[in-house]
């Protein structure tokens, strides 16, 4: 796909395959015979699909990057890296399945038909979205899209009681969240994946191991495994490479027929890395976290671009018909943003209103 050297990280700017990393992309989407199975039957449509949502989920933070750059929004919280954990995730999930995702999952939005218009106007704070401009942390019920929580982790508990309840009512459903690596500290996290496995709910938690909380490397605060969880909890856990968009589908695609079979919740756990800052406005400082040599090693394993290359070189599709795609989403995304962007001093919120949804109603007499 186009590169865009004024928005995104210099890794990718001048990204091409590299034959080794897209060996390992082959060899890991072939390592399991069940995953292997379940990939070889997606037909063409349903692998342009993924590429689509990769595509999608990438344009939308250069469109994000591009306002903070150009003074429309003060900062953003981007997925660059880590598409891959979120489309394939959602690929798995049928229509009547919910999720609940972070902020860096903004993507799931996209997969799940919340309109780009309500995913950009999350972020210019106008009365588009189901906040009706309070938060920009925004969701969609109908769509079952559970807004995201600021507090990472804490949504593990509200999509643990959403999964119990499809279980209590006797449904085929199957609520899935994530969670990040540092988040995994938090009591929300514990006592929520406690109650889901002792109650035996069909929740799917995928823990995104991008090895950085906020601004402090993993191995400062943790010193353990993310695939002990399993055996800690009580549950089944898989484990899944978080680049390789196919590996994703294929990994969230068991933990859910599990958890439709009665046999959750299930732990995915699931190794990337946060190209960027904690948000736009630390990048600098985020840089200075890791070796050079680090950035260099993941940003070659570029979700996009070795899918991409995974689907020419080892599908035989016509790089036509993917940039036919590319041309599509980048044309909805630009018209998504200046519809966003035409509602700012229209559709603002009313100061009136602010308490609205907050306090109950004072009951009469």
């Amino acid at each position: 796909m186009k590169r865009y050297p004024a928005y995104e990280f210099p890794e990718y700017v001048d990204w091409t395959p590299d034959p080794e990393v897209q060996a390992q992309f082959a060899e890991t989407i072939a390592r399991d015979p069940e995953r292997a199975a379940t990939i070889a039957a997606l037909g063409d449509d349903a692998l342009l699909d993924l590429y689509r949502g990769l595509v999608a989920a990438r344009l939308h933070d250069v469109q994000l990057k591009r306002w903070v750059k150009q003074g429309v929004i003060t900062k953003a919280w981007l997925a660059s890296g880590e598409e891959a954990v979120t489309i394939g995730a959602c690929a798995a999930l049928g229509p009547d399945d919910v999720v609940g995702p972070m902020i860096r999952n903004a993507a799931a939005l996209i997969e799940r038909g919340v309109p780009l218009v309500s995913c950009f106007a999350g972020y210019l704070g106008t009365t588009d979205t189901i906040t009706r401009g309070r938060d920009l942390h925004i969701g969609d019920l109908d769509r079952g899209v559970i807004p995201p929580i600021s507090h990472i982790g804490d949504l593990v508990p509200v999509m643990a009681g959403a999964a119990l309840a499809f279980a209590m009512r006797g449904e085929k459903r199957v609520a899935l969240t994530w969670t990040g690596d540092g988040s995994t500290a938090t009591g929300a996290f514990h006592e929520g994946l406690r109650t889901a496995a002792a109650l035996g709910a069909p929740l799917v938690c995928v823990v995104q191991d991008n090895q950085v909380a906020l601004g402090t490397r993993i191995e400062a605060a943790y010193r353990g495994d993310f695939a002990s969880f399993g055996q800690a909890y009580g549950a089944m856990l898989v484990e899944m490479d978080g680049n390789n968009v196919l590996d994703c589908y294929a990994a969230t695609k068991r933990a859910v027929d599990a958890c439709r079979a009665g046999d959750g919740p299930v732990i995915i756990v699931t190794r990337t890395f946060r190209m960027g800052g904690h948000a736009t406005h630390d990048e600098r400082e985020a840089r200075e976290l890791f070796d050079d040599a680090v950035y260099r090693h993941w940003g070659q394993r570029d979700p996009v671009g070795c899918y991409e290359t995974w689907l020419v070189e080892e599908r035989g599709i016509d790089r036509a018909r993917l940039e036919e795609i590319e041309a599509r989403v980048s044309a909805e995304i630009d018209a998504a943003a200046e519809e966003a962007k035409a509602g700012r001093g229209v559709r603002e919120p009313d100061p009136a209103t602010v308490s609205d949804g907050v306090y109950a109603p004072a009951e009469a007499g």
